[in-house]
Parts: C-alpha cells; structure tokens; sequence
C-alpha cells in the first residue's frame, strides 16, 4: 500500500505534500452545482462583483475536500478504513479562481484503538496553503488506521 500504517505514524511528524493544484472556475461551478450550493458568492460573477471580494469564491467544502484529499496518496492510501471525525475546520482567507493550493500535515497524536485489536487512530491536522504560502484552511481529522498485517512486518 502507498499509505502509512498505524505504526508507521509519530506525533510530530510532519508531510509537506509533493501534490499542489491551481484551482479553476469550472471546479467552483462545478462543484457548486454538483451539491446544489446556489449561494451567489461562488457562481453569480456579477453579485460576486459587488462584494467586498469583487470575484467569486471558492466553495469552502471544495477548498476541504481538495486540502484533505491531496494527502491520501503520502498518507492513508489503502491504510485508512474510515473518518471518524473533522473538527475545528477553519478558513482564514478565501480562495479564488486561479489560486494555487498545497497541503501541509502533522500527525498530532495517535493511540491504539480500544474496540478493534487491529487497528489505529490517528489525529492528522491539515493546513491548506495558497501561492503566497498564505493559510486558506485548517482541519483535525481523526481516523481509523489499519495496523501492519502480520504478512507485511
């Protein structure tokens, strides 16, 4: 598996992900569409316009989803068998159309799993970071990790 197993995790650790994406219109709308968010800051360019914006942002759970989903392939890729929880998600600046996004990750704990013998949790803080190195979201997610399988030590 590319992803990490429980083990392979310590707290402090920190990923600065090779992957980065320029975000475009078309996700934004796209997106916006896809889950019938029709709040015109992202898709009516003219009210956009008028905003103290001047632009269209982009939807802040498409800012969650690519900021989470750029992790998976350094981290949980095949390790993970599920969220448990995201907590104190947070956006300290908007992103727009044509921004460059990238993920940071540190692992800030992680404990055996108390109900499943072969298992894991992790609690992984996420920080998407634009062009200007600027913070545009933050997240903890905890999930649920596999452990090494005894064929694979």
């Amino acid at each position: 598996m590319a992803g990490l197993w429980f083990e392979e995790f310590e707290e402090g650790q920190v990923f600065n992900h090779a992957l980065s994406r320029t975000v475009t219109e078309y996700d934004n709308m796209h997106f916006c569409n896809a889950t019938l968010n029709t709040q015109p800051l992202h898709i009516d360019f003219h009210f956009a316009a008028e905003t103290e914006y001047g632009q269209p942002l982009v939807n802040s759970i498409f800012t969650l989803g690519l900021v989470i989903g750029m992790t998976v392939t350094e981290t949980t890729l095949g390790t993970t068998i599920g969220n448990l929880a995201m907590t104190d998600i947070n956006f300290p600046r908007p992103v727009f159309h044509g921004d460059t996004i990238r993920t940071r990750t540190t692992i800030t704990s992680k404990r055996e799993s108390k109900s499943r013998p072969n298992d894991g949790i992790v609690v992984f803080y996420h920080e998407g970071l634009n062009q200007r190195d600027e913070v545009v979201a933050t997240c903890t997610r905890t999930a649920l990790m596999r452990k090494r399988p005894a064929e694979a030590a």
